[in-house]
């Protein structure tokens, strides 16, 4: 089998991960709603929801009797402490397997344990480096939307690196009956905020007033005094990272800026509630369709594939926004925090 059928297989095989999660969490929601809202346990990322437990024993089940045997992968989810090994085949060593696959099966847990907001299911694929293997290493991803229990529809992409727009799949799946319909979705063009959303990332308590204070002056600084106070920009905060990248990458967001570890790190705060790689995984997929993700002083990202290290990270619907805006985020972050 050639690199490009590897690569294609895989993402194929990303899209029906997803699609086994999104069908866990639909029987879920069909049983009894405020059982998935129950805390499992806490991990060094993150509270663990009964929610995400469901997902993990899917996708458990899922690697065993889907996952291509001649295609062995290191599993690195959230959920999984990063001393605990998980490959497929099982008991592999990761030396042996040759791909790295970061996952977050429910990234948006809040959102869809309360029925308010689609999560998404995430993954990112990447040569097995090791340690070494990066962020920017990912070479497949794949996203699928886990709707509310409301919802006729949901959303799922997957992307190939290297192959572009025309590379992205995007497809809407009618939930009464799998039917799939290829869509095509497009960042905005526009080269300012005005009349768009645009977000700095403040979901909890901690920092709020600090990143609060932030995104008042950045507003500011690209809108001009006069305009400022006006209401042409719009705040979302969607409690997804998934969620983000996809309202920028369909054209519904202009930028979204997460500097929660900087705030962190300035206030002296514990940074576990930040974002951490497997929020990111699925990056590529906006990346690949021209949404620009980066740091915030405009380098890239390059983070380990772990499920602890916080992550400052910031899009823009376009490069011509990103020139302008990229400048005033990397001023101001110092300005406020000290560092970018």
């Amino acid at each position: 089998m050639s690199r490009a059928q590897d690569l294609e297989t895989l993402r194929q095989k990303l899209c029906e991960l997803g699609d086994a999660i999104r069908v866990s969490i639909s029987i879920e929601q069909g049983a009894e709603l405020a059982n998935l809202r129950s805390v499992s346990e806490v991990t060094q990322a993150d509270v663990i929801y009964q929610v995400d437990k469901t997902s993990e024993d899917a996708i458990i089940r899922w690697f065993e009797t889907r996952w291509p045997s001649d295609l062995p992968v290191q599993i690195v989810m959230e959920g999984i402490d990063d001393d605990n090994i998980l490959t497929f085949p099982i008991g592999m060593a990761i030396h042996d397997t040759l791909y790295k696959l970061i996952l977050d099966p429910i990234d948006g847990t809040r959102g869809i344990m309360y029925d308010k907001r689609s999560a998404w299911a995430l993954a990112g694929l990447a040569p097995q480096m090791g340690e070494d293997t990066r962020l920017s290493d990912i070479i497949v991803a794949a996203m699928t939307e886990l709707p509310t229990s409301k919802q006729g529809y949901a959303t799922q992409l997957s992307a190939i690196k290297g192959l572009g727009r025309s590379g992205v799949v995007c497809e809407s799946i009618d939930l009464a009956t799998d039917n799939r319909t290829r869509i095509q979705p497009r960042p905005s063009e526009a080269t300012d905020l005005q009349h768009g959303f645009a977000s700095v990332v403040k979901f909890f308590p901690s920092a709020k007033t600090a990143l609060a204070a932030f995104e008042e002056e950045l507003i500011q600084s690209s809108l001009g005094k006069d305009k400022a106070n006006a209401a042409l920009v719009f705040d979302d905060q969607y409690i997804s990272t998934g969620g983000q990248l996809y309202e920028l990458l369909c054209g519904h967001d202009r930028a979204t800026i997460d500097i929660r570890p900087l705030a962190y790190s300035k206030l002296g705060l514990d940074a576990s509630l930040s974002c951490h790689p497997y929020d990111l995984a699925s990056a590529l997929i906006a990346t690949e369709i021209g949404v620009v993700v980066e740091c915030p002083d405009g380098s890239p990202i390059q983070c380990p594939l772990d499920t602890t290290t916080p992550v400052s990270w910031v899009a823009y619907a376009n490069e011509t926004l990103a020139s302008t805006m990229r400048p005033l985020v990397r001023n101001l972050t110092i300005k406020h925090f000290g560092q970018t």
